[in-house]
């Protein structure tokens, strides 16, 4: 019996989140969006830790996310969509904690994607991360908003010592602050046998890249969410974990095949 084959543009997706091991609460929230087939919003945030209402903060932003990104015109571009709703959830959030004086000074983390027949728009705020993983390799994609990651970037400290610097977790950006947020967008071509992974800290400061990789690599959305989450809590990670993961399962049609995957196809024509 002959399996289905995926149609073009297809997308396998999968979201989980878990308190981790030391926390009793999870402030991290994690959202998917299926608009249609080859069509879907991912996205992971983490409530600011030290913040009252950490976790209403995450839980609003994703949910005023998704409900203006449907309330857009259709006829826009998902990318275009993407990056009004995130100022929308922005505004959700700093509104509400204006109002409620327990949620004042709430903010959260979100990293976001859109990904349509094949084309990735990312919008970010904060230390939530987005990663590629194609060919065999792990690339992440979007910046640290933090006081350590800026230092690297100035070239004031080094890559080693920013992974373990006592500012590695101070935020110079998140989402609610302030009634606009200066929003990082990030546009590229995403194709067949390419995974796009969003992630919190309580994944990446107990993983290193290569074990995500490795971990990832060869299992479906849903298995390797399960998975990383549970690699990250056998470690014993101090706080929130969450993994999200988007994995391009049909064709893209009129795009070159990853690097990785060429090699692949060749060898298994013996070209």
């Amino acid at each position: 019996m002959n399996e289905e084959r995926p149609a073009p543009w297809d997308l396998d997706v999968a979201v989980l989140s878990d308190k981790g091991t030391e926390r009793l609460h999870n402030e991290d929230s994690c959202v998917s969006y299926l608009e249609r087939p080859g069509c879907a919003v991912v996205a992971v945030a983490d409530g600011v830790s030290g913040d009252e209402g950490g976790e209403v903060a995450s839980q609003t932003a994703l949910e005023a996310l998704v409900s203006a990104y449907r309330d857009e015109a259709p006829a826009l571009a998902a990318g275009q969509r993407l990056h009004r709703a995130v100022q929308n959830a922005n505004i959700a959030v700093y509104d509400r904690a204006s109002v409620v004086p327990e949620l004042r000074g709430m903010s959260t983390t979100l990293t976001a994607v859109a990904v349509d027949r094949g084309e990735l728009t990312c919008v970010h705020v904060g230390d939530s991360r987005l990663y590629l993983l194609s060919g065999g390799a792990i690339t992440q994609l979007t910046k640290d908003h933090t006081v350590a990651a800026e230092r690297e970037r100035m070239g004031i400290i080094s890559a080693e010592r920013a992974r373990t610097h006592p500012d590695r977790s101070v935020l110079t950006r998140s989402l609610g602050r302030e009634l606009i947020v200066n929003r990082d967008r990030i546009s590229r071509r995403v194709l067949q046998g390419e995974a796009l992974l969003l992630c919190s800290d309580g994944l990446y400061n107990v993983l290193s890249d290569e074990e995500i990789l490795s971990i990832a690599s060869g299992l479906d959305a849903a298995a390797a969410c399960r998975t990383l989450v549970e690699a990250a809590n056998s470690r014993g990670t101090s706080d929130n974990v969450t993994a999200a993961l988007v994995r391009v399962v049909g064709e893209t049609p009129g795009a070159p095949a990853p690097a990785g995957l060429r090699a692949r196809l060749r060898n298994l024509l013996g070209g």
